[in-house]
């Protein structure tokens, strides 16, 4: 992998964990189960997402 492949690879986890996080966030504070429930699906996907691009490097 390049220099620059890896450092996409960086900016794509960096920014996959920023919206994993603020996700997470907004799961604990919602009160609305539907909407917290929507919001923690977004975490998982995030994970999943930032454990592909951790494979990855």
């Amino acid at each position: 992998m390049s220099p620059k492949e890896l450092l996409y690879v960086e900016d794509a986890l960096g920014h996959t964990q920023f919206l994993m996080n603020q996700a997470r966030d907004a799961a604990n504070t919602l009160q609305d189960p539907v909407l917290k429930q929507q919001a923690q699906q977004i975490v998982n996907t995030n994970q999943q997402l930032f454990t592909k691009f951790l494979n990855l490097v």
